[in-house]
């Protein structure tokens, strides 16, 4: 039987890692036995120095390298300069070549029973790892943007010296045929957090243990609010003093959801969603981790935005980019039903108490360990004002604030990824 599993593993995930005989890891020959470790499935080499791999996205599941080819069209027909930071992402020094290992470990569901889920840990090919960046990625439609699938941005990092481990959420990889219960906050730290510990024993099982026990945590967008979630779950659970303390060097969190109501709010009230698939997201997520009625979904999206829902969230070979094309409306009136917008309604009360419950920002927590948040003034997607209300909830945190203009949610991503790598270099 798990020889069958594993062979069922390995075509789902092949997709996302190119298999290479020349190989610096030996996986053939290591002991599987302990199912609490993560269980590697796939292999292969990215060398970076060629620049990212073409299946890179950005958070509407843009090409990163389609992004940056795109901006420097414009700039040769406008004749305008072309933008100073996608000249230094361009520069970055990719010189190194970097192991992917796609695979799967153990977690649990919503309903506390035991998953299987998939992710993808990237290290350097050679030299020592310093230290483990534990990932929570962004929003994704397509089931082919999702780690385990693609080569993640954040997976640039491996070559300065870290391991990247970045786990799927529940819905992509090998559970995509469930749907994602979308920002349901603690369960989606708890995957990920999941797999980290997971991650630890085949580090030793390999001979590639990092040299510094205490971990990063990133993520952008939705990531970053999970981020925190699960720098929260650690701080809760492994914290000094318990049988498994787990130290954060640093939280890297930007363009989070930090307030899931007051974003959907912020849908309502100005009737404008500029991430427009963002709103279906979040009714959806809400519903299918919570197991409401799907009478909910029913009755707060249009009919014509209602019969997207199987395949968008459920099948996954749509892009948010695409999903927002098809929609072709940023008015959120053209998006939710009539009684969407009545507040009184038993129906948005109900949504707006299990957004509220799976905020960060409700929960009766501070952070302790230190974090650096970065949220573009111009952001379209996740209001500044979410990242504002962080700041002032989180008072007296030890947080360093870099809010800017930084251009829209998509630019502020690849922004946020090369700070962090500036940052990585500075403190090493």
């Amino acid at each position: 039987m798990k020889r069958v599993l594993h062979i069922l593993m390995f075509a789902v995930l092949t997709a996302g890692c190119v298999l290479n005989e020349d190989i610096y890891i030996d996986l053939d020959s290591l002991d599987t036995s302990d199912l609490s470790m993560f269980q590697p499935t796939t292999r292969g080499i990215v060398d970076l120095s060629k620049g990212l791999p073409d299946e890179t996205t950005l958070p509407d599941g843009t090409s990163v390298n389609g992004f940056i080819e795109n901006d420097l069209a414009q700039t040769k027909a406008t004749g305008c300069t072309i933008n100073d930071f996608i000249q230094s992402f361009m520069k970055w020094q990719q010189k190194r070549k970097v192991i992917e290992i796609c695979g799967v470990y153990r977690s649990t569901d919503e309903y506390g029973r035991p998953i299987t889920l998939s992710g993808k840990i990237i290290i350097p090919a050679d030299g020592a790892i310093k230290r483990v960046i534990l990932v929570s990625h962004y929003t994704m439609g397509s089931n082919r943007e999702c780690p385990s699938s693609s080569f993640p941005m954040e997976g640039q990092l491996a070559q300065l010296g870290y391991a990247v481990v970045v786990p799927d959420y529940i819905g992509y990889g090998i559970t995509r045929h469930l749907y994602h219960p979308y920002l349901m906050m603690e369960l989606t730290a708890r995957n990920v957090l999941d797999m980290y510990l997971a991650a630890c024993p085949f580090f030793k099982a390999i001979g590639r243990e990092p040299e510094n026990p205490d971990i990063y945590l990133m993520g952008y967008s939705q990531g970053g609010a999970v981020s925190m979630a699960t720098e929260y779950l650690i701080e809760r659970d492994h914290g000094k003093g318990s049988a498994h303390p787990i130290d954060i060097k640093r939280v890297f969190a930007g363009g989070g959801i930090y307030d899931i109501k007051a974003t959907f709010e912020s849908y309502i009230e100005s009737n404008t969603a500029s991430y427009p698939c963002g709103v279906p997201f979040v009714i959806v997520g809400m519903v299918k981790g919570h197991h409401m009625s799907d009478d909910l979904i029913d009755k707060l999206l249009l009919p014509e935005i209602r019969e997207h829902v199987e395949e968008w969230f459920l099948e996954k070979n749509t892009s948010s980019g695409m999903m927002n094309h098809i929609i072709g409306s940023s008015h959120t009136d053209d998006i939710l039903a009539p009684r969407a917008f009545d507040r009184t309604s038993a129906e948005i009360s109900l949504l707006y108490q299990v957004m509220t419950e799976n905020s960060i920002l409700s929960f009766a927590w501070h952070p302790e360990a230190p974090v650096y948040m970065m949220h573009s003034i111009e952001d379209d997607t996740v209001p500044f004002a979410i990242a504002a209300k962080a700041k002032a909830r989180w008072a007296g945190s030890n947080i360093q604030y870099n809010f800017g203009y930084y251009g829209n949610h998509q630019l502020c991503c690849m922004r946020f990824v090369y700070t962090v790598k500036t940052i990585l270099e500075d403190e090493e």
